[in-house]
């Protein structure tokens, strides 16, 4: 009789065991549910293998310098999708900003891919006028975010008619249960012939920007505003710090900007990409003091993150350390992923929101 009590006392602890962990495992996963993760990527020339006559894409052909053949263009669509779903944890991003893509058919195969079409991924997409005809682009999932309204900002640039450029995308939608946002994603004019040759044009999109910025503060009263990109400059210089006004330490002020980098930017070990030897901060996320003040949604601790897990790297021989594991370097096919990392951050709602 002893044995059986002892028996049954020790099948209610474990069961006692099993109910904690279950419940435990519920309000992880309901806390879970409440994060919403945005995440911005330069995919490094996400190209088909078709040439468009109406763009400088002859070198993505298979008969192009950089002999592109559908096995490597499905292998860099499977690549970017991995990338996808580890920086959701193996699940997927609610919100992606992404750029060096070809066209709306490239964004198609990857929301098609395996690790990520049962998330049903909607797209947000147009041709830019790029001459290489590389597009930013914006990926969502419909039950965490629905968009009301989308549009594209020409960037012009006055001392140099007919020379064009990348598209800011801004759209403009509403979370479930919480607050309207606005997203902007970005993909500067390059450094291409020199910093001091090329910082006007970096500057003429973030003039073109910040009017629209400017504009978003005079008709709503408090907005949430995302702004990413791959910015070919860093936090620290002036097309970020003067002409958008990005501040690097929230003050309170909710109609400012706050970019969420500089931590990671001032670290010379870390960065989003590396040039020469020296780790740059080129991929940002900054946001409205909304996001980081009292408002119904908010970042989770005011930060942005770098994902570089090590599949994402690899020796840098020349100059020691790690460096991104990027698909080609010059002509030479290298098969990695991109020679750029992932930003991210994680927006929560507030108890009285839910």
């Amino acid at each position: 009789m002893m044995k059986m009590e002892v028996l049954y006392s020790e099948i209610l602890r474990v069961q006692a065991v099993l109910a904690f962990l279950f419940i435990a495992v519920f309000f992880a996963r309901a806390q879970e549910g409440d994060r919403l993760r945005f995440v911005f990527y330069n995919v490094e020339n996400l190209f088909d293998t078709k040439d468009d006559s109406l763009t400088r894409d002859d070198e993505f052909t298979p008969g192009g310098d950089k002999g592109w053949t559908y096995n490597r263009y499905m292998e860099k669509v499977d690549r970017i999708a991995r990338v996808i779903t580890g920086i959701g944890e193996w699940q997927a991003p609610e919100m992606i900003g992404l750029c060096e893509i070809e066209n709306r058919g490239v964004l198609l195969d990857l929301a098609a891919h395996r690790l990520l079409s049962s998330y049903n991924y909607r797209i947000i997409h147009r041709d830019s006028p790029d001459e290489r005809g590389i597009d930013v682009a914006f990926l969502y999932r419909p039950e965490s975010f629905a968009p009301v309204f989308n549009q594209w900002l020409e960037v012009v640039f006055d001392w140099q008619p007919g020379s064009l450029t990348r598209e800011i995308l801004h759209v403009k939608g509403y979370v479930p249960g919480s607050d309207t946002l606005h997203l902007f994603i970005n993909h500067w004019p390059s450094r291409w012939g020199g910093v001091a040759a090329s910082e006007p044009r970096r500057a003429a999109a973030a003039a073109k920007l910040r009017h629209c910025i400017d504009s978003l503060f005079m008709v709503e009263e408090i907005p949430g505003i995302i702004i990413a990109g791959d910015f070919n400059d860093n936090p620290t210089d002036a097309s970020i710090t003067a002409v958008l006004g990005a501040r690097e330490i929230f003050d309170g002020n909710p109609k400012a900007l706050y970019n969420l980098m500089h931590t990671i930017h001032s670290d010379q070990q870390s960065g989003t990409l590396k040039y020469a030897g020296d780790w740059e901060t080129y991929d940002q996320i900054i946001v409205s003091g909304k996001l980081l003040g009292s408002g119904g949604l908010f970042v989770e601790e005011n930060r942005a993150y770098v994902y570089s897990p090590p599949y994402l790297l690899t020796d840098d021989e020349r100059r020691m350390g790690k460096k991104p594991f990027r698909t080609y370097l010059g002509p030479a096919y290298l098969g990695g992923f991109s020679d750029h990392l992932p930003v991210y951050i994680d927006l929560r709602k507030r108890e009285e929101q839910k």
